[in-house]
């Protein structure tokens, strides 16, 4: 069977943007996507099933048994039919040369920094982003390689990621801007048939290392803007920041959703960093470095209280 608009994904918005490709655009041909057993060797944050597509638009669905799209199952499946255009929404890994040589147009997908690529380049760009204090993101649509976000970039749009942000927030402005690109590329293909993109990158080589959970370790001893960073960069749909109260174990610990800045001007030379200064409606003062922070949302697997050490 031939299949000319297939996305690839497996998270909540690999829906939103098939959801606009079919009112917006054009019919969607095929998803693939990850069958829910693989979730079992794969951490997955934000993980959706898209078998309902079938149902809800007429989708075919085809769930693959490895994440890396090498069982015999989905190499039967692209050994058997033929595709045009794919695109990537929400895989973070590699797309293995054979499947990248059964689509005629090429896969397309998404990659991101504050400058260009290959700049950049590797894996949770947009946390990375955030908890390095960055305030711009320039958004690629590149076509796949062998390679991880090589430089053959369609076109690019840019985003703002502003004092207000969390993960969230960065995540629907990185849609909005997804879709752009995504209809310019569509548009495209149906009006022309074919997809030039540029390859001339005067940018250097950089790359942001793979994230896990444990990278969500607060240090009270880094100065507030930078735990700032690092909590609203692993928020929901990510694992949370966390610590620990008084002492590093699994019965005290603190997972923390969202914190903001409070003030950097009043006297906590009588605290020591880390130390709850007080609580106001069941909000944390903490005392940091060079200031402190109101953490406004967290979870505990106890009581926390005033004079308690966050470490």
């Amino acid at each position: 069977m031939h299949y000319k608009v297939v996305v690839f994904g497996v998270k909540d918005t690999s829906e939103n943007i098939i959801d606009f490709i079919e009112k917006e655009i054009c019919k969607v041909d095929l998803v693939i996507t990850i069958a829910p057993k693989v979730l079992e060797h794969n951490q997955v944050s934000g993980f959706k099933g898209l078998s309902f597509l079938t149902e809800k638009y007429g989708i075919p669905v085809h769930e693959a048994d490895s994440y890396f799209l090498n069982d015999e199952k989905t190499k039967k499946f692209i050994s058997e039919n033929t595709f045009d255009l794919g695109l990537v929404m929400g895989w973070q890994r590699l797309i293995p040369k054979e499947v990248l040589d059964a689509f005629s147009q090429g896969i397309f997908g998404f990659h991101g920094n504050c400058g260009y690529l290959p700049f950049g380049r590797g894996r949770s760009p947009l946390n990375w982003s955030m908890i390095l204090g960055d305030t711009r993101f320039n958004l690629n649509l590149f076509k796949y390689d062998e390679h991880a976000d090589s430089p053959n970039v369609f076109a690019t749009e840019m985003f703002q990621i502003n004092e207000h942000d969390d993960i969230r927030t960065a995540q629907y402005k990185n849609m909005i801007c997804s879709k752009n690109l995504i209809k310019k590329l569509l548009t495209t293909y149906m009006e022309t048939g074919k997809i030039t993109i540029r390859t001339d990158s005067k940018d250097y080589d950089s790359w942001y290392n793979k994230r896990t959970a444990a990278d969500g370790k607060v240090d009270f001893k880094e100065r507030t803007r930078n735990i700032y960073n690092l909590i609203r960069g692993v928020a929901a749909p990510f694992p949370g920041a966390f610590c620990y109260v008084n002492e590093e174990s699994e019965d005290n610990k603190v997972t923390i959703w969202q914190a903001h800045p409070f003030d950097e001007m009043i006297n906590f030379s009588a605290f020591a960093p880390g130390e709850v200064v007080d609580i106001f409606d069941g909000k944390l003062v903490v005392r940091t470095v060079d200031g402190s922070l109101l953490i406004d949302k967290f979870e505990s697997t106890r009581e926390v209280k005033t004079g308690d050490i966050l470490i």
